[in-house]
């Protein structure tokens, strides 16, 4: 039996892979804060073949209840292969604007919660033989991006974690797989914070115009079930990540001229 947690799975990217992992038979956490939202995300994975799925609500922001619900998705089926840490939360705000306490809920939904929970979970990992990590990083977080300033920072940290983990426990039985987006179809635009920490309950062009979430599902999974060590998601705009390692400087005139 293969067992996988998702977080952020009541809808985008998270909903999607959950389709995808379930169609494939897999038994299924899910998570995310709306347990009505999971409840409906439960009952379509168990349509598509899941074996078994179970719906566990919590909030990335609420830090004391995070080692509990790693506990709570590890019992669930008796331990877990495949942990894919996929909750965040974007910014849409100047670095100037932005409010210290709307850049630290950044940080703390987007790199500590998700750090507690792969923690947590690579510890029972290690203790069973081994297990595949997955996280959501984003382009975002391999240049700066205009008003995101925040969640390009805490994504880059969410992927030097990953990676320092592969160096640490890759001959401990311990696979990792970053995932990396460009433009997908979903809410995480609307969500996104602005200064003052108020939704920016904006669809983003970019977003809206981007890959659908269903498609970049097939690729993640797929890149996950085959222990692809990092993978890009998404449209003609994974080309910026290639410029910025190849010429940097047009990197930054790109960034400077991209506002959406």
């Amino acid at each position: 039996m293969s067992r996988v947690w998702i977080t952020g799975a009541s809808s985008g990217i998270g909903a999607a892979c959950a389709r995808e992992f379930a169609r494939r038979g897999f038994s299924l956490v899910l998570s995310a804060r709306r347990k009505s939202e999971l409840n409906l995300r439960a009952e379509e994975c168990l349509k598509l073949g899941a074996e078994k799925v179970e719906v566990l609500a919590f909030d990335l922001s609420d830090k004391d209840s995070l080692e509990s619900a790693a506990q709570k998705a590890w019992d669930a089926f008796g331990g877990l292969d495949i942990f894919f840490c996929n909750a965040g939360i974007s910014q849409r705000c100047d670095v100037a604007e932005a409010d210290l306490e709307t850049v630290r809920r950044i940080f703390e939904v987007d790199y500590f919660s998700p750090y507690i929970l792969t923690k947590t979970i690579l510890g029972k990992m290690l203790g069973n033989g081994g297990g595949q990590l997955a996280c959501t990083c984003s382009i975002a977080g391999l240049f700066g991006s205009r008003h995101r300033s925040a969640y390009c920072g805490s994504k880059a940290a969410l992927q030097r974690l990953y990676e320092t983990i592969d160096a640490e426990y890759y001959d401990k039985g311990i696979k990792t797989t970053v995932i990396i987006p460009g433009r997908v179809q979903t809410p995480i635009s609307l969500s996104a914070l602005e200064a003052d920490g108020k939704a920016h309950n904006v669809m983003d062009p970019g977003q809206k115009n981007g890959i659908s979430a269903e498609k970049a599902a097939k690729k993640i999974v797929r890149s996950i079930l085959r222990g692809r060590k990092e993978v890009l998601v998404g449209g003609f705009e994974l080309a910026t990540a290639y410029i910025k390692r190849f010429i940097p400087c047009l990197s930054r005139a790109i960034s400077r001229k991209v506002n959406n």
